[in-house]
Order: C-alpha cells, then structure tokens, then sequence
C-alpha cells in the first residue's frame, strides 16, 4: 500500500476538494475585508473625537 491518504482525499471525485479552491480565497479575502473596513472606522472614529477632519475638500 504505497498510496497516502493525502493522495486518496486530494483524488476524490466529489467535487468537495475544488470547491475548497475557490472558497478558501474568497473567505480569505471577505475576512481581510471585515478586518479593513474596522480599522478604516476606528480610525475615522479616532479623527472625529479629536476634531481632524477626514474630508479633503
């Protein structure tokens, strides 16, 4: 028995393992939006309590 059970699970034919080939990247990038758009607001809010303003006009 040379074949490894990372080899069986990666030939699976169920179509579970190329699934994981997109949503892994998408929820990667979904998480490192969430994560942006926190600190843009934290930063915003810290602006907005020390009276800088965030508008370039």
């Amino acid at each position: 028995m040379g074949t490894s059970i990372g080899g069986v699970i990666l030939a699976h034919e169920g179509g579970w393992d190329e699934a994981l080939f997109v949503a892994v990247p998408v929820a990667l990038f979904f998480l490192l939006l969430v994560l942006a758009n926190r600190r843009a607001n934290q930063l915003r809010d810290e602006a907005e309590a020390t009276g800088e303003s965030t508008e370039d006009s």
